[in-house]
């Protein structure tokens, strides 16, 4: 029953392969044409009464979301009350479902708050969903700690019933057994008050350390020695010193502004250059504050409930399974990494003394990296005039097409569904099922809407035609609903019949948010197309999804194996025959076009170091979460320092950091890993899956059945053995993660924090 969080990461560019023929492509259709045009055309949102919040009439406003979430939790009670109360063996039968309805009644607002609040334009509904995610992440937490509730599942497992459920139902109820423990729901009344405590610090922690994410940087004062080596042509740096009226002699500049960067990438001045970087990569002492208060309370909080730190407590029903795991799965990394990283440092050191005209090698240091590092070519390896959302996902929609069977719709909106005029909604339609899910997309950035790309899960696909009424038993006793909050009452299932599995379950809705230029609305860069199909890749892992229990549905799995269905998604645009679904001509689906230009990727040294720098990351976020958080003199900086001067390739540079923004650190605390591993994951799925035949539906079919459609109801080390025909991967443990950490990763991981 605990939260899960949102997914935040921006998708990797990988390796470009050679030109081949394309295999056989199912043509575009009326629907896929329609997409392109569906983005590109203005939204004319409807007169008229509003319908309410993703349709839920009774959210037409922003005063009603306490409400909302007041009803909620009454009609919340109810259940619990039917839980704890359970003898008849009928109602013991159903305490696993009726927790994961508990479960999903309280995501179902959770969720869609946490999203109003990053998102929605106007402030008083940002504060309305702030209220509404408050009261209720407060009394998940309490629930958490219910030792009635605890007491009844614990029961029901210990039953001989238990043992005859199918796998799922026996997964899920051993997750919510396991979320229980981990809150602490043994320990005494006073000690369990403390958990509460905790968890609430943590997410007040949390809160302020995302926000501090976006606290401006302290200006910095450049003058005209520090602009040497930039070009005058059309810098603003040259209008705002003045130099040919030598009006000014200095100005100050926001270190995240072009012309920041301007100095990292072409000034001479290694003085000016290192300026900007520690400017950039500071923290004010209240930031750092922040952080090391999140990190102390989640190791007080691992403490408190019996584990040697937040790591061994987060872990504990990963992939990882313990710290120990995840530091084999690194140190692999490292072994491959290091090495490579070292090399393309000294390519890179050859490179600066050829444009210093120096006698001798010179250190490469971390503000040289714009100045010295080519970088990853972010160019799209398809020759088209412009690169739209419509037509990135009039692709996307038919690579579903030939690999699923499904296909992406153009779907209306009514007046008061969505947040902004920007959204548009989509369809997602099974060629055999209907209609199975329905996904909104808020690409372009704006004032007060939370950066980068991430994925919402608003409604979870679960099995709801067997749901039973909840008056049959308890009516007559429990007094918590009341008519007038009982009219507040919003999450009624909609329900539709798969005709291929049985039963009847609740169609997902999903939401893409990302940071797209509004001004180049029509030409995406490319690695922009990437972190689109990344996300994407989360959607439909979330639409797919086909379990009786919404708590493992889709992308509430394991945290290290979610990112799979995603980052696989980066490697089909790495396909010739993929790339040519960007071309919305039926004869461009069946031949390649001369235009279509798939380019290997350059050698850049970046890629080895920034691939380094990504696995210290994570090594950073293991040590952050481990028991060095209670000690007294803990000081994240001094961590940060030793553990890059230690495992790094280029040194800690002094009054330097940036640990401060490094936003995972609390949207996976102690998993950042999870990227890396998925990532090696994915690469061994695509060569050995998809990489011959990247439009097989006998592929796609094999993925959809053996992965997506599980969600979280099967073990992730079964379902990747399975696929892979690794059977020692079977049993996971310190050997399977050692054995994916020696199939590495592509270098090309996508620049996420800082270099390290």
């Amino acid at each position: 029953m605990l939260l899960r969080t949102p997914f935040r990461f921006r998708g990797c560019l990988l390796a470009r392969k050679e030109l081949r023929s394309a295999s056989t492509v199912i043509p575009a259709s009326v629907d896929d044409h329609a997409l392109i045009e569906f983005f590109n055309r203005p939204h004319k949102p409807q007169a008229g009464k509003s319908m309410g919040l993703f349709r839920v009439k009774q959210i037409t406003s922003p005063d009603a979301f306490v409400p909302v979430a007041m009803a909620t939790m009454a009609r919340a009670n109810y259940i619990v009350r039917r839980i704890v109360n359970a003898r008849e063996d009928h109602e013991t039968g159903r305490i696993v479902k009726n927790i994961d309805r508990l479960s999903d009644m309280l995501c179902g607002v959770i969720d869609m708050a946490e999203l109003i609040r990053h998102t929605h334009p106007e402030k008083a509904w940002v504060d309305a969903a702030n209220r509404a995610y408050d009261v209720l992440c407060e009394y998940m937490n309490e629930l958490n700690t219910n030792i009635d509730l605890a007491a009844a599942l614990d029961r029901f497992i210990k039953t001989p019933a238990f043992g005859k459920l199918p796998f799922e139902a026996r997964q899920t109820a051993l997750i919510f057994q396991h979320d229980f423990q981990k809150s602490g729901v043994h320990l005494p009344d006073e000690q369990r008050k403390k958990f509460v405590q905790l968890s609430s610090d943590i997410i007040a922690h949390g809160r302020d350390f995302l926000q501090g994410l976006e606290t401006p940087k302290r200006p910095v004062i450049l003058t005209r020695k520090d602009c040497e080596g930039i070009p005058e042509s059309n810098s603003r740096l040259w209008q705002l010193l003045a130099l040919r009226k030598g009006m000014r002699s200095s100005i100050s500049v926001d270190p995240e502004s072009p012309e920041a960067r301007r100095i990292l990438r072409y000034s001479t001045n290694e003085d000016a250059r290192k300026k900007i970087y520690v400017a950039q990569n500071a923290s004010a002492p209240e930031s750092i504050q922040v952080l090391e208060q999140l990190l102390r309370a989640r190791a007080e909080l691992a403490v408190l409930v019996g584990h040697r730190s937040y790591a061994d407590m987060l872990l504990m029903d990963k992939m990882g399974a313990t710290p120990e795991h995840v530091r084999m799965f690194l140190d692999s990394l490292l072994a491959v990494s290091r090495p490579r990283a070292l090399q393309a440092l000294d390519d890179t050191r050859v490179a600066k003394q050829r444009r210093q005209g120096l006698d001798s090698l010179p250190q490469i240091q971390p503000w040289d990296r714009d100045a010295y590092f080519p970088g990853i070519a972010q160019q799209p390896p398809i020759r088209l005039s412009s690169i739209s959302p419509g037509l990135a996902m009039h692709a996307f929609s038919r690579l579903l097409k030939n690999i699923y069977g499904i296909s992406l719709r153009p779907a209306d909106v009514q007046h008061g569904e969505v947040w902004h005029n920007d959204v548009r909604k989509l369809e997602v339609v099974d060629e055999t099922e209907g209609v199975i899910g329905w996904i909104y997309f808020d690409l372009f950035a704006r004032h007060g809407k939370a950066g980068g790309a991430t994925h919402y899960t608003i409604r979870c696909s679960r099995r709801v035609d067997d749901d039973d009424a909840d008056g049959d038993f308890y009516k007559d006793k429990v007094r918590e609903l009341t008519p007038e909050l009982e009219k507040q009452w919003v999450l009624q299932t909609e329900k539709h019949a798969t005709l291929v599995r049985g039963g009847a379950h609740q169609r997902p809705i999903a939401v893409i948010s990302c940071d797209l230029d509004p001004g180049r609305a029509n030409a995406m860069a490319w690695q922009d197309v990437v972190t689109l199909w990344h996300e994407m890749g989360h959607a439909m892992h979330s639409m797919i999804g086909r379990t009786e229990y919404g708590n493992v549905a889709g992308t509430r799995c394991a945290t290290d194996f979610v990112e799979l269905p995603s980052i696989l998604m980066e490697h089909f645009l790495t396909s010739p025959d993929v790339l040519s679904l960007f071309f919305p001509t039926a004869e461009g689906a069946r031949v390649l076009p001369d235009e279509l230009v798939v380019k290997k990727a350059p050698g850049s040294p970046f890629r080895a170091i920034e691939a380094h720098s990504h696995i210290l990351l994570a090594s950073l976020d293991q040590h952050y979460h481990s028991e060095i958080a209670l000690s007294a003199d803990f000081d994240s900086t001094r961590e940060l320092e030793r553990i890059q001067n230690t495992q790094g390739v280029l040194p800690y540079v002094e009054g330097t950091s940036w640990q401060t923004s490094f936003g995972h650190l609390f949207s996976y605390g102690a998993s950042y890993y999870s990227y890396l591993f998925d990532r090696a994951i994915a690469s061994r799925v695509w060569a050995q899956v998809f990489r011959e035949a990247p439009l097989s539906r006998e592929s796609g079919e094999r993925f959809k059945n053996e992965v997506l459609r599980y969600g979280g109801g099967k073990n992730a080390w079964d379902m990747t053995a399975q696929l892979l025909d690794e059977p020692a991967l079977k049993e996971g443990g310190r050997d399977a993660m050692q054995r994916v950490g020696a199939w590495g990763m592509a270098d090309e991981v996508a620049s996420d924090g800082p270099l390290a």
